[in-house]
């Protein structure tokens, strides 16, 4: 006598596939926990990362208007930090102009953006001269002067090289000097440093960034 007898569970076909449904459906939420306690992704900027650097963290030197600045001044705003002096022929002026543009590309956001010039030649760089330099570029732009005893000190605070060359006529000279531009954060946290060559498109991007994540 043959027993026969009917399966009152699922057949093994649909048996597999919600085994795999469910097996998905782990594999699903395990990613997003994952997700959720993995690290943010960092920003990619253009320019050099020097997030958490423990040089070039703030300044307190008087601007061409004779008041002491510190980058705590200027709170919600990206600071980009230039040093150069007036007399310079072709770095200068052409870094201070690619700020002015940048501002301007920056449209609405135009006021979140500070530039500071700090000159390496405090023995002709009088505030007079610097106010009438920064008015070239942008009239919100800002001048720092630190005293010929200040600035080597502020180099070494910043790692930056500067020299003076002496001209062809008695009494003139140049300076040699770093180029590049030094970029903070909203909170007065020194982020990134870019470049002199790399252009506007870049720095812009970078700073997008940055008050985007302020």
């Amino acid at each position: 006598m043959t027993t026969s007898f009917r399966s009152s569970g699922v057949n093994p076909g649909k048996r597999n596939a919600i085994k795999l449904i469910a097996g998905s459906a782990l594999l699903t939420a395990a990613a997003g926990l994952l997700s959720a306690c993995s690290p943010e992704e960092k920003p990619q900027f253009k320019s050099i990362d020097l997030t958490g650097a423990d040089y070039a963290k703030d300044f307190s030197l008087t601007d061409q208007n004779g008041q002491l600045r510190s980058v705590k001044d200027f709170a919600g705003k990206v600071v980009v930090v230039f040093f150069g002096f007036t007399q310079c022929p072709d770095v200068c002026p052409t870094s201070m102009a690619e700020l002015a543009s940048i501002k301007k590309e920056l449209g609405a956001d135009g006021d979140k953006l500070q530039a500071v010039f700090i000159t390496v030649d405090p023995e002709r760089d009088t505030p007079e001269l610097l106010k009438a330099y920064m008015g070239n570029f942008d009239p919100t732009f800002l001048a720092l002067r630190p005293t010929m005893e200040q600035l080597p000190q502020v180099a070494k605070d910043f790692k930056i090289y500067y020299k003076k060359v002496e001209g062809k006529t008695p009494g003139s000279y140049s300076m040699d000097h770093s180029a590049g531009s030094y970029v903070y954060d909203t909170k007065g946290r020194v982020r990134l440093y870019s470049r002199y060559g790399n252009g506007t498109e870049g720095l812009t991007s970078d700073i997008r960034l940055l008050l985007k994540s302020a």
